[in-house]
């Protein structure tokens, strides 16, 4: 029984450790977590985290793709909704038509929308920490 609370605690402390490491001291954290085609084109996932107490409503990042000779390829909108303080989430974004080996970067751009209680509107850019867990470099 001490054993099976042990690995409880273990764990705990565990996952924990990681949503920290993920926020670090940055206010939000994006993480670029995998890349996948699909048939309906290039799938992009996102591990993010507020590191906010009071967490965010609401962001909106004017996000840019980049192919792999530096050329933009599109500039669009990723709605991130809801932030809740401390707690990864994961978002996902299919980019019709858009093969991922052709892919080189994503910069995020700005913010176009940051609220949350006792937010300023540029709370979410001037906290704002990016990485890459795949070939793709995120940039911002």
């Amino acid at each position: 029984m001490k054993s099976i609370v042990c690995a409880a605690v273990l764990m705990s402390i565990a996952t924990g450790a990681k949503a920290d490491e993920l926020q670090g001291s940055a206010q939000i954290a994006v993480e670029l977590n995998t890349v996948s085609q699909v048939d309906a084109g290039c799938q992009l996932t996102f591990l993010t985290s507020s590191g906010y107490a009071q967490g965010v409503e609401k962001v909106i990042f004017e996000t840019v793709l980049i192919n792999t000779d530096g050329a933009v390829t599109l500039l669009t909108l990723f709605d991130f909704g809801a932030l809740p303080p401390k707690r990864p989430r994961v978002r996902q974004f299919v980019i019709p038509g858009q093969e991922c080996s052709a892919l080189g970067s994503v910069l995020i751009n700005g913010v176009t929308k940051c609220t949350g209680p006792g937010l300023e509107p540029s709370a979410c850019e001037t906290g704002l920490s990016v990485s890459s867990r795949t070939d793709v470099e995120l940039i911002g």
